[in-house]
């Protein structure tokens, strides 16, 4: 865009975009359950773990199990000791379809990859 003067204005690195990132994830409180939990998360492949001042956000590529019992043996406690209560309890937000089950929880970039999980049956095309 060029203004009357001449000036050329710099595209905007906050334009919409809406094509599907692939990605799901959570922010978890920069405290000792939030540090042992991104330690587990930093071990999986396709997890990026940024730690920030007040916060840690944890982002996967389409898919991130974390699994209880890696937490319980993180943190040297008996199984059992880390649950979906103990999450959501560190975790301040998250983004992409979020499944609870008895021994994790699952993330997913995109809700069509949840759908056996919630019982959603997808429309054939």
């Amino acid at each position: 865009m060029t203004s009357s003067s001449g000036f050329k204005t710099a595209e905007s690195p906050y334009k919409s975009d809406n094509t599907a990132s692939n990605k799901c994830g959570f922010t978890l409180m920069n405290n000792q359950v939030g540090a042992l939990i991104a330690e587990v998360c930093r071990a999986l492949d396709n997890v990026t773990v940024t730690p920030l001042p007040s916060m840690i956000r944890i982002d996967a590529q389409r898919r991130l199990d974390l699994v209880y019992a890696d937490v319980d043996e993180a943190a040297g406690e008996e199984e059992g000791w880390f649950d979906a209560a103990e999450f959501e309890e560190n975790m301040s937000t998250h983004y992409g379809r979020m499944i609870h089950e008895d021994d994790r929880t699952i993330m997913f970039a995109n809700p069509e990859d949840a759908a056996e999980f919630i019982g959603f049956d997808l429309p054939t095309r």
